[in-house]
């Protein structure tokens, strides 16, 4: 084995170009996500603050406006600028190659050489003495046989200069061939025999007469580096003044606007205290302009809105203390009534049938009356804000089942038969006691209005809420009758008396138990498929709720049927919770109204 330090020098290839190009590339993408990503932000940013900030986009418009007319104007100034500089070039360059023309005629008429050294000497003299190669004047010539000279006897290309033959369009020299008696201009690109770059000039064409060689074309050449340089200046001072220009009319608008905006959001700061409970919130109003005049106007708005809510807090509190004092002022002679009917419906068999039925009647209809006197106390507690929640940790399958015993009785009365299916955990946190009176009401409406029929119960949660849904199969709900359900003794039809036992309370106080839970209660209903009532809580109580995970609409209800407008908004307007997430739209189709019944 050799030792590696008797190798010699490191022989490595170095890289190919294209191993070089990989590497170059690699580099550069780190900078190309930098880029973008900081593209992206300042869109993000731009959008952000035309969506939210009104004088950004006054000043915005106003600048990209200022922008545009400063480039229409501009250009128009240019243009006008370029093309005056052009033809007054052109005249000048006219005038000057007729003079020019004149003198090398009158050069080579004045000669009395004969041979074409002579005349050769004598042109080089001739257009090196007429061209000017600096200054103001800069101009260079070329002399150059014409097209369709036939004469025997030739003179050289004289070119006064690097600009050679070769510079002059063929159509130009076609023309003075044509036209020998005026004089022919056209516009090329040359480059400048001093710094070497292209620049516009003016070309003319006449022709002269050599003697004895015959017609010989003089074309002057007059480069446009003072208009180019002009222009460049102008065009400068027209990037710059823009710019400014736009700048100022910016600056302009953005002082204009703020004093129109800066009230505005004053206004806006105002009304959303005044929108918070803050009534005493009111804005600054100086001098006698517009926005002093809608100062005061929504001062005054604000004076008689916190007037009018004063008004209707002070009536609201004086129905609530109404109602809950005669509803506990009531519970001492119901008690004594209670007793004594209940005396009376002991011994009723003692009686005549007439007073016998009437016991009956007193019974069952104070029994009613006391249902209602423990609904109209809970709604008061509602009214007052005293309700409490008791949460703790419960399986909803276990309030589910015991709401479901409790209307077993009446199910079997009316011949209904309730199933229960449940699907993954359904434990959340919830006061249980006013969950199950939330679905005892549930069950026991769907029980009345099921017409005998079955009485479908279904149970799931996902990640953020958990859900029952409790359908039956009666005559459903009107367009429009979902949205009123839950209004305290609401009726499908006022004509009707209220036969079913209900005190018309029950729906206004799930829905309020609901809200107060931060969930939601919902009804769906379409004449002749029934109806279905769907409770949904938060699994945490406090936290939002994503997703519904139960479907308000049955699955085994067809779609076919489309709703109108109203009727959707209608639907959807069905009073949900209150709470830090709204619910879902409501999706329900609608047939044509049938006869309803009372919730």
């Amino acid at each position: 084995m050799s030792d590696p330090a008797d190798r010699g020098p490191d022989r490595t290839p170095p890289p190919r170009p294209s191993d070089r190009r990989a590497v170059h590339v690699r580099s550069l993408r780190p900078l190309a996500v930098h880029v973008r990503r900081w593209a992206g932000m300042a869109l993000r940013w731009v959008v952000h603050a035309w969506r939210r900030s009104l004088q950004f986009r006054v000043v915005s418009t106003t600048m990209l406006l200022g922008l545009l007319v400063v480039l229409g104007l501009g250009s128009y100034l240019y243009s006008s600028i370029s093309d005056g500089l052009e033809q007054d070039r052109i005249r000048s360059a006219q005038l000057e190659t007729s003079r020019l023309t004149e003198v090398v005629q009158k050069r080579f008429d004045d000669s009395d050489r004969t041979s074409s050294s002579d005349l050769d000497v004598l042109s080089q003299d001739v257009i090196g003495g007429a061209a000017a190669l600096g200054g103001d004047n800069e101009r260079y010539l070329v002399f150059a046989r014409s097209l369709g000279n036939t004469s025997d006897a030739t003179v050289q290309t004289v070119l006064s200069g690097r600009i050679g033959l070769s510079s002059i369009p063929d159509d130009l020299r076609e023309a003075v061939r044509q036209d020998p008696s005026r004089q022919q201009v056209t516009l090329v690109g040359v480059n400048d025999p001093q710094t070497g770059q292209a620049v516009p000039a003016v070309l003319v064409g006449s022709q002269v007469q050599v003697p004895l060689a015959g017609n010989y074309d003089l074309y002057v050449v007059f480069p446009l580096q003072r208009e180019q340089a002009t222009l460049d200046l102008i065009t400068r001072t027209f990037a710059i003044g823009g710019f400014a220009l736009v700048a100022l009319v910016g600056a302009i608008a953005y002082v204009v606007t703020r004093q129109v905006v800066s009230p505005v959001r004053r206004a806006a700061m105002v009304a959303e205290r005044l929108s918070s409970g803050r009534l005493n919130e009111r804005m600054r109003a100086r001098g006698e302009d517009d926005l002093a005049r809608l100062a005061k106007s929504f001062n005054e708005m604000a004076d008689s809105l916190q007037t009018q809510i004063r008004q209707l807090e002070g009536l609201s509190r004086v129905q609530q203390r109404f109602v809950s004092d005669v509803s506990h002022e009531l519970r001492t002679p119901l008690t004594t009534i209670r007793m004594a009917a209940d005396l009376i419906h002991d011994s009723r068999r003692d009686f005549d049938p007439t007073v016998s039925r009437s016991a009956e009647l007193l019974h069952n209809e104070l029994d009613r009356f006391e249902e209602l006197l423990a609904d109209l106390l809970e709604i008061s507690r509602f009214d007052a804000g005293a309700a409490a929640l008791d949460v703790d940790l419960v399986d909803l399958r276990d309030t589910v089942a015991r709401a479901v015993q409790s209307a077993q009785p009446l199910a079997e009365r009316w011949g209904s038969t309730i199933t229960v299916t449940a699907k993954g955990s359904c434990q959340a946190e919830m006061d249980p006691r006013r969950v199950e009176r939330i679905l005892r009401n549930l069950v026991v409406n769907a029980v009345e209005h099921g017409e005998g029929r079955p009485v479908e119960i279904a149970i799931e949660g996902n990640e953020t809420a958990v859900a029952v849904a409790v359908r039956d199969h009666g005559v459903g709900l009107r367009p429009g009758e979902a949205a009123l359900v839950f209004n305290r003794f609401w009726r499908a039809d006022p004509a009707r008396a209220r036969t079913t036992g209900g005190t018309g309370l029950g729906l206004a106080i799930s829905l309020e138990d609901a809200r107060l839970h931060d969930g939601w209660l919902q009804a769906w209903g379409e004449p002749g498929q029934g109806s279905c009532f769907r409770l949904t809580l938060p699994r945490t109580y406090g936290e939002p709720i994503g997703e519904a995970p139960l479907s308000l609409r049955p699955d085994d209800v067809p779609t076919s049927q489309r709703r109108t407008a109203r009727e959707a908004s209608d639907t959807d307007a069905q009073n949900p919770s209150t709470g830090r997430s709204a619910p879902p739209r409501d999706t329900t189709l609608h047939t044509p109204a049938t006869p309803g019944r009372p919730r």
